[in-house]
């Protein structure tokens, strides 16, 4: 097989792969770009000199400036957090689609109050809208990866929910070079701060636009009895006909789930949270939410929420200079966005990533925090003619070095996970969870990051280094490989031990299973209706 071709769980027509199901995933994951560009774009525009100034942050400690910046950054994930469960709410009774809809909406005015900030009227309107865009980015950050997940065929299912952390990367790389860029062409001002906030609204009104026009998941159509329109949405994005073998028993293998889920649990919107009480259930949510602890326990949301006070840890001083800086580093994020989405998500497989990327990023963070423990760069980094030593142009190359373990490994293939493992009807609470425990962690790590950098130095690179080599174990052990499994036999495969060999195996079962079926069929041939009944019996069986 070539590193470019498809491991398909069953043989799919060509037309399955066509350009409306990336049309459809990559208009919702603009709402990534509004979670990326937030992201990088706050940390640098607090450290504008034009921001400072306006705000008077020269007459705040060094504690209590942090405490304030910490509090600026930290309230949107707060939000954020609130924002990803209430989006199961609105996805039970409105859809993924009006969910994103509406939640991009909402993200919009709060955006829009944070343009009303100035030094007079102070920081007011910036944390309260900073609180209101974060509900609105937690709601997209449940909704964007189950929607793409539900209309994917299981192929290119991971390089389609991949376009949602391309689209954070995207919209991360704009905020990370948007302050370099103003300050090098523009005058210290209010317009010079307040632009970077204002971009904000552009990826939130391309979503808003661009949802009133891709249709709903037709997983959830079904869910709710809607066959027939489930059906039509469904024709339309594979461009086969309701007829075709494919097609049918698409169909027929998403109303079995759903039939067998209503059979033990049933309907309604408190329903699924029935299903909590079953343990391979709860396993299941809590491997999702750990997931999130290992990606924060990476240190990444530090670096990108607070890169000036990173680079600056390792040596690196003056605004610009930072801010140069930081842009590289959102350059190397998304060219390797680009080879995670294209190439290694779907042929390398989500366990193996998540290992590879923890270990050398693990080893990478302890280099750092050697580094600064020896060479005490903040020490030199006053004095008028300081420069990197060659311990410290070794230190920014493992700080690249960490970034590119990290990005095709923790930056998207948690969201990717969780998209799958969870049956239709807990995938929206599922969801729910895994976003909650991704923007709690989130805010964690905005909320003390200033604080421990202060309080540990060096430290800091040691404590997340230690959480990435945890991280290593828990992937290996507890991690089965969803990679090319159907959605509707991910049960299957959380039943399977060991979690390391589970996803061979099922794919040996669906094979075997695939072959019989065919053999079946093959001796039935000029028999439609028996052929159609061994079809039933197939897919009952898988």
């Amino acid at each position: 097989m070539g590193i470019l071709t498809l491991k398909e769980d069953r043989p799919t027509p060509k037309e399955v792969y066509n350009w409306r199901i990336y049309v459809c995933a990559s208009i919702a994951s603009f709402a990534a770009c509004t979670i990326g560009y937030d992201s990088a774009f706050i940390g640098t525009t607090l450290a504008l000199p034009s921001f400072a100034s306006e705000f008077k942050f020269a007459e705040y400690s060094k504690d209590n400036l942090a405490l304030l910046k910490q509090n600026i950054v930290s309230v949107y994930q707060a939000g954020a957090f609130f924002g990803s469960l209430f989006a199961y709410g609105s996805s039970y009774y409105l859809g993924r689609r009006y969910s994103l809809i509406l939640f991009s909406a909402i993200f919009m005015v709060g955006a829009g109050i944070m343009l009303g900030a100035n030094g007079d009227r102070g920081l007011g309107l910036i944390i309260g809208g900073r609180v209101l865009a974060g509900i609105g980015v937690g709601g997209c950050s449940n909704m964007t990866p189950i929607y793409i997940s539900e209309l994917s065929p299981p192929a290119i299912r991971g390089r389609l929910v991949g376009l949602y952390e391309l689209g954070w990367q995207t919209g991360g790389l704009v905020g990370f070079w948007i302050n370099y860029g103003l300050s090098e062409t523009m005058a210290p001002s209010h317009k010079q701060w307040i632009i970077p906030f204002a971009v904000q609204l552009i990826p939130a009104g391309v979503l808003l636009v661009g949802a009133l026009f891709i249709p709903e998941s037709p997983r959830w159509l079904f869910s709710k009895g809607r066959r027939e329109e489930a059906v039509k949405n469904l024709t339309w994005m594979r461009q086969l006909d309701a007829d075709h073998v494919y097609l049918s028993e698409e169909i027929r293998n998403i109303e079995t789930e759903i039939e067998s889920f209503n059979a033990d649990i049933g309907q309604g919107f408190w329903k699924p949270f029935q299903a909590l009480k079953d343990r391979k259930t709860q396993w299941r949510f809590f491997l999702g939410g750990m997931l999130f602890v290992c990606q924060n326990g990476s240190g990444i949301n530090a670096i990108n929420y607070y890169s000036p006070t990173v680079f600056k840890s390792i040596g690196i001083t003056g605004s610009n200079t930072s801010f140069l800086t930081t842009g590289i580093f959102g350059v190397v994020k998304t060219a390797l966005t680009f080879v995670w989405l294209m190439i290694l998500i779907d042929h390398v497989g989500r366990r193996n990533l998540l290992m590879i990327g923890a270990g050398g990023g693990a080893f990478c963070m302890y280099f750092i925090g050697a580094y600064i423990k020896i060479a005490k760069p903040e020490t030199t980094a006053g004095s008028a003619n300081a420069s990197l030593s060659s311990g410290g142009i070794a230190a920014v190359f493992f700080f690249y070095l960490y970034t590119a373990f990290y990005t095709p490994s923790w930056n998207g293939t948690p969201w990717v996970l969780n998209s799958e493992m969870f049956d239709q009807n807990t995938r929206s609470l599922g969801q729910a969870n895994a976003a909650a425990n991704n923007w709690f962690w989130n805010f964690i790590i905005a909320r003390f990051t200033e604080q421990m950098f202060n309080a540990w130095g060096y430290g800091v690179y040691f404590f997340f280094a230690s959480l990435m080599v945890l991280s290593v174990f828990f992937v290996f052990f507890c991690i089965p490989e969803t990679k090319a499994i159907p959605l509707e036999s991910v049960d299957r495969l959380f039943e399977m031990k060991p979690v390391w060999k589970a996803n061979k195996r099922l794919l040996a079962e669906l094979a075997s299973t695939q072959r019989e079926s065919n053999d079946v069929i093959e001796g039935m041939k000029g028999d439609d209706e028996k052929v159609s009944e061994a079809h039933s019996e197939y897919k009952s069986a898988a």
